[in-house]
């Protein structure tokens, strides 16, 4: 018993019958230690078990002692198989494969059969997750009995599929339903298959779960005798590939795109949609669906409708712009806004004029309010002799709103008035309406905001505002728009000497030095013929800095061969019409161009982008893009050719690199040095040869930007507020309080501040970074009450506004600055005046700058000065919470990810999910995740146990009235080295959990993800 009791098994000594008989002695000891280890979680179960294997190997007696040999004998080198008897002393089929091993299977004729093995896993299988594009009748054929019997042991199965190019056999789903009891979902996108995957995982209660990944979908030849490819998995072998594959497909399943399937029900709608993907149907057939379910925005579309809410909520705006490319459903947003108009009108439907300049799309806008608002008789057109009866929900054309129409209306007869292809308001036509009608909300809808002699509409109508604009990486990873290969490619331009005026180079002089020689354009035709598979059939559009250039490059583009023209605000409307129609039949390859960004450039077929000219500018740089970002089914993928040069100190790569990326400037460095490792699908940046080394050196200049470089920039700008200065230098703010810089220091250096520093100053000032989160109007309004020069005196505060002044007390001094009362602390703000200015001018700043809407908390603890969707550091958190309090806990010394408050009963869960931010770590990644916008997995800490009080007080939360708070932050530091904060996720509900030490637990979160947090916290990407 030694090496029993140096394994720590001391216990069984109590267990183990003291039989004389060594071997009988063995089999005893055998049987306890089986026992104790059965009740040990599976993933202790095998360390525990070697560990015994080697003390007795270690601890052993000789054999002349009592007759035991010292070696442990050879035992299994495989499991080959966990099963149950399908009949008294009759056992299941097991894979050829051992359940612990990984294999590689093709079909080849020494290989195990894909379909013999897919019985064989069903046969011990207690769930069965598979993912595949289609299902064929014969291929269910092939696993029928198995499937039988699974559903007969009550193995529960779930499919998701897809309607891709039609190919699933409806019947074949029916049958799987009806027959095999499984729960089934479909993606019924025809535009293209967001699904290629095709796997199968086999999960059993002993944890022995085994997986297949590879080529096959569910169809005869794919299992029996086609030439594919699957890769077998095991949880033994590969756990963390399990891992990820149980929580991707559980992402999958919660995903509102993948619609749960009933035969009875949803028959038709696949029929339908199954024929209309394999061109049996039109796909711009659009049924008015009125079964019920509601139209739900996609994440994007949710995005930019909370970000409208704020404009209009928060800010007061009521005429605001929506900006989004074609076909990523503006209509369907402006509905859906529209829809919540009227839900919050308590069913009431405000009067609607609906505006646009086409009879189809005036059809098609209609048919979408429709479908949304789930009433088939909703709206009238106003079209070329149609004529309303109502005029209460009207969709005109914007011909037809003369000015006899429009003088038998009164100005406010209409509620909302919607506007589709803003950028056209400055046409006569389109003014008319604008300036005769008074509606509550204006909406207008635009791909581009640009007008032809290069004015904004949002700067005419809407005082420079975009309310929401859609971001390029969601409606890439929503598979929205085309993907894209950029390239920047090195052209050995030396702009370092040229003028820098406004914020960009002086336009004349950099078209003079693009024009000076042939050198730059016959860089750009080689790189068009080593880049483009087949130049000669191109569609290219190349952006140029002056007319001049433009006709230039089309010369230079002419003289080896091409096909190309020039066009700029000068060409007529005759001859810019004929040669964009000659670009679209092929006639010609490439269009270059200056100042025209929008309709006079929409042709959804161009494929090839010609970056000529240096971009400083985000909007300009995705205005560029975004003529050839459209879908088109001879398209699959748009390139993009950008000539970089040798730029000034002042021009900033950054933006663009944002723009196309969505990483701050630190992880835009850290991504651009490794090549751009997480694109969205289908998408890659590729810096050839010095642009590379050019881009980096670009930004790291930025990133290393001193006080002294900013303190140069302000006495340059003469700009002494904070904001005008930030909107001169186009520098983010977070850049002024990198190394405990702040706003006072900078103007300070720049002589714009003579004060010296008074007592405690320069401590509070590297504290103003802790403030650059605060995103909710209630908290940001109190806060800048207290920092008023006749700011209310602690004790005069209500108990609300006493919580807040705590946070404000707690954000400036995390370890209580030596003060013995928050009225002392708070106080002693009063002389700095500096200090106050600062902080007044980042919180009015950052609130103008919020994208979330707040939601209030509601019942037992609506008290807690907490929004949901709001941002918080750990002292705000811990100051909210009545954690942290003078004379007791300090939030400059809390370090926990979780927190339990007895006086209000609740759990507090702080989660980061990127734990390694500088290297991919997937034993990390797969702990904390969204699985759905309303449901999120989290792993408790390592040493909880499920039956210990903590393990249990989560689980009976409920039942006990105690309540879960979740915070999430992405990252642990944010761009500038500084904590980064928690947006609290408001409170959540245990649904169920899994493991022990850590617990895997799945929360229901009472509020729904906001749109930009579920894309970067499901593991579900694209």
């Amino acid at each position: 018993m030694v090496g029993l009791e140096a394994a720590g098994w001391k216990a069984i000594d109590a267990e183990v019958s003291k039989e004389s008989t060594p071997h009988v002695l063995a089999r005893h000891i055998g049987e306890a230690v089986g026992r104790r280890l059965a009740q040990l979680p599976q993933n202790e179960q095998v360390a525990v078990a070697n560990h015994i294997m080697q003390s007795l190997a270690a601890s052993a007696p000789d054999p002349d002692e009592d007759g035991i040999s010292s070696a442990i004998a050879d035992g299994p080198r495989q499991l080959l198989a966990v099963a149950e008897p399908e009949a008294p002393g009759v056992y299941a089929i097991r894979p050829l494969t051992p359940l612990s091993e990984t294999a590689l299977i093709t079909n080849a004729p020494d290989d195990p059969n894909l379909g013999a093995e897919l019985r064989a896993e069903l046969a011990t299988a207690n769930r069965i997750d598979l993912l595949c594009a289609f299902v064929k009748w014969h291929g269910i054929r092939v696993l029928e009995d198995s499937l039988r019997a699974a559903t007969e042991r009550g193995a529960k199965i779930r499919v998701i599929t897809t309607t891709y190019i039609g190919a699933t056999d409806r019947h074949a789903v029916d049958r799987l339903v009806r027959e095999f009891g499984a729960e089934v979902k479909v993606n019924y996108e025809i535009r293209s298959t967001r699904l290629h995957a095709k796997a199968w995982l086999f999960r059993r209660n002993t944890g022995f779960n085994t997986a297949y990944v590879g080529s096959s979908n569910l169809s005869k030849a794919a299992l029996l005798d086609g030439l594919e490819w699957n890769v077998r998995l095991s949880s033994v072998a590969t756990p963390r590939v399990l891992d990820k594959f149980e929580a991707t497909f559980d992402a999958y399943w919660n995903d509102s795109s993948f619609e749960s399937y009933d035969p009875d029900e949803d028959g038709e709608r696949l029929s339908d949609a199954l024929a209309r993907a394999g061109g049996g149907g039109s796909g711009d057939d659009l049924k008015i669906n009125l079964s019920g379910l509601e139209v739900q925005p996609f994440p994007h579309q949710r995005d930019m409708l909370e970000r409208l809410r704020v404009e209009r909520v928060i800010r007061g705006h009521h005429e605001n712009l929506l900006v989004a490319a074609t076909g990523t459903g503006k209509t369907v947003m402006a509905a859906l806004d529209y829809r919540t108009m009227r839900d919050q009108q308590a069913g009431q439907l405000p009067r609607l004029l609906f505006v646009a300049h086409r009879k189809e799309i005036l059809k098609q806008s209609l048919r979408t309010y429709q479908e949304v608002l789930a009433d088939a008789s909703f709206g009238e057109l106003l079209f070329n002799g149609q004529e309303p009866s109502e005029w209460t929900h009207v969709f005109a054309s914007v011909q037809s709103l003369n000015l006899q129409r429009l003088e038998q209306l009164a100005p406010d007869h209409f509620d909302v008035i919607v506007i589709d292809e803003f950028h056209h308001a400055t046409a006569g036509t389109y003014r008319r309406v604008l300036d005769h009608f008074k509606p509550t909300e204006l909406l207008g809808l635009t791909a581009t905001p640009e007008r032809m002699d290069g004015l904004n509409v949002q700067d005419e109508f809407f005082d420079g505002r975009i309310a929401a604009e859609m971001r390029l990486w969601e409606a890439l990873e929503a598979d929205l728009l085309c993907p894209f290969h950029y390239f920047g490619i090195p052209d050995g331009t030396d702009l370092t000497q040229l003028n820098w005026r406004a914020g960009s180079y002086d336009r004349d002089e950099l078209g003079n030095v693009y024009t000076a020689s042939d050198a730059r354009a016959l860089i750009v035709i080689k790189q068009v013929k080593d880049k483009i598979a087949n130049p000669a059939a191109m569609r290219a559009l190349g952006f140029c800095v002056t007319k001049a250039h433009a006709h230039f490059m089309a010369r230079q583009f002419e003289k080896v061969g091409f096909q190309a023209a020039a066009l700029d605000s000068d060409s007529t409307a005759a001859e810019r019409e004929r040669t964009l129609k000659d670009l679209k039949d092929g006639k010609i390859q490439v269009i270059f161009s200056v100042d025209l960004f929008n309709e006079g450039l929409d042709i959804p077929d161009v494929d090839t982008l010609l970056l000529l000219r240096p971009t400083n500018s985000a909007t300009v740089f995705l205005q560029q893009l975004g003529r050839g970002l459209r879908r088109t089914p001879n398209k699959p993928v748009l390139t993009v050719l950008d000539f970089i040069g040798q730029h000034r100190a002042e021009f900033r790569f950054e933006e663009q690199f944002r723009a196309l990326t969505n990483l701050s400037r630190n992880r835009l460095v850290d991504n651009i040095e490794r090549d751009f490792p997480h694109l969205p699908s289908g998408c890659q940046i590729i810096l050839e040869g010095k642009s590379k080394k050019l881009v980096l050196d670009n930004i790291r200049t930025q990133l290393n930007a001193t006080i002294n470089t900013l303190a140069k920039e302000v006495r340059d700008y003469s700009t002494p507020t904070l904001d005008a200065y930030l909107r001169e230098s186009r520098r983010d703010i977070k850049e002024l309080y990198k190394s405990d810089n702040s706003w006072t220091k900078v103007l300070r250096k720049a002589g714009a501040v003579k004060e010296a520093p008074l007592p405690g100053e320069e401590d509070l000032l590297k504290r103003v970074h802790a403030f650059l989160h605060v995103d909710d109007p209630a908290r940001a309004q109190m806060y800048l009450r207290l920092l008023a020069d006749d700011a209310p005196d602690y004790d005069s505060l209500t108990h609300a506004e006493q919580a807040y002044a705590r946070m404000l007390f707690f954000n400036l001094w995390d370890k209580a600055g030596g003060f013995s009362g928050y009225r002392e602390g708070l106080e002693s703000l009063r002389a700095q005046r500096l200090l106050r200015d600062e902080l007044q001018q980042v919180l009015s700043y950052v609130l103008d700058r919020t994208d979330h809407f707040p939601i209030a908390l509601e019942g037992p603890l609506s008290h807690l000065p907490l929004k949901i969707h709001s941002a918080y550091n750990r002292s705000e958190v811990l100051a909210a919470l009545g954690v942290a309090r003078l004379g007791g806990q300090m939030p400059g010394v809390f370090s926990q990810g979780v927190s339990w408050i007895e006086e209000i009963k609740t759990d507090a869960l702080l989660i980061t999910l990127e734990k390694n931010e500088r290297d991919f770590s997937p034993s990390v990644r797969y702990k904390d995740y969204a699985i759905s916008p309303t449901r999120f997995h989290w792993e408790s800490q390592g040493n909880t146990p499920e039956n210990s009080p903590t393990g249990l007080r989560y689980q009976r939360h409920k039942q006990q009235g105690s309540h879960i708070l979740l915070f999430l932050r992405r990252y642990k530091r944010n761009a500038i080295g500084k904590s980064e904060p928690w947006m609290f996720l408001g409170p959540a509900t245990y649904v169920d959990h899994a493991g022990s030490k850590p617990m895997a637990i799945t929360w229901d979160l009472h509020h729904e993800l906001p749109a930009d947090v579920w894309t970067y916290s499901t593991i579900a990407a694209g």
